[in-house]
């Protein structure tokens, strides 16, 4: 498993985590960065191991192919001196050298092109922390929005529900039904309790008010002209009027 991929999945376990644990989205959004900061730290750390690797396979190709060439001169030193055994001798150290360089020389080329594309990776990866950082806000908002769009919902729900409504209108039936039992009794107390006597000569002044009533009524119509000589007469007080001719005809028995 590569560096980065081994990146990506503590990244992923850990943002993971703290998802699945989150209580409060800002705080998890901020860890989140802090982590990713973190393992990018981590990961700066090893892509410098890298370069590192690489220079010093680089210093050792080029330190091979140097000592290479010094093998060669000291074969021409020797052949110069009539030594072809020391010559023969330097030319094997030389060819050795120059081999192990060349072996060198092909990883250094290999392992930098290998650290170029880490170095494009930790590039690509620290521009996404960045983004990540600015999209912190709007993810953020997008939250607060969201929270505040479930708090209206649940407004709403509780309204659609009528609970209080409901309630009110319950209670006002309830002082409704209250007052008109309130009045019942009052007319069964002065119905059926007291003096009877006096109850009779209540109603009786109140019919003797509906008759007073009737006759303003008519004397009215009669000013105003609406009346005819042939009109009947002012109706006599119901009740109070029968019971005096009653009375009469007593007497005269």
């Amino acid at each position: 498993m590569g560096i980065f991929d081994r990146l990506a999945t503590l990244l992923k376990s850990n943002i993971n985590d703290l998802i699945s644990r989150a209580e409060d989205p800002e705080k998890m959004l901020d860890q989140i960065v802090v982590d990713m900061r973190n393992q990018l730290a981590r990961a700066k750390q090893q892509v410098a191991q890298a370069i590192a690797d690489e220079k010093r396979l680089k210093d050792q190709a080029e330190a091979e192919l140097k000592a290479a060439q010094d093998w060669e001169h000291k074969a021409m030193l020797a052949i110069k001196e009539g030594r072809d055994d020391l010559a023969k001798q330097a030319l094997v150290r030389q060819q050795e050298h120059m081999a192990h360089g060349e072996q060198l020389h092909a990883t250094w080329v290999q392992h930098q092109a290998e650290t170029e594309k880490l170095k494009n990776s930790l590039r690509d990866l620290n521009d996404k922390i960045e983004e990540a950082k600015r999209k912190k806000n709007l993810l953020l908002a997008r939250q607060r929005r969201a929270q505040a769009q479930a708090r209206i919902s649940e407004t709403m729900s509780s309204m659609s529900e009528k609970s209080a409504f409901e309630a009110f209108a319950r209670m006002e039936e309830k002082i409704g039904n209250n007052e008109r039992m309130l009045a019942a009794s009052t007319e069964i107390d002065e119905e059926f309790s007291g003096d009877r006597l006096a109850h009779d000569f209540k109603r009786l002044e109140k019919t003797a008010g509906s008759a007073s009533a009737d006759q303003q009524l008519l004397a009215l119509k009669q000013k105003m002209g609406l009346l005819g000589s042939g009109s009947p007469a002012a109706p006599k007080a119901i009740g109070a009027g029968e019971e005096i001719a009653d009375a009469h005809i007593e007497e005269q028995k």
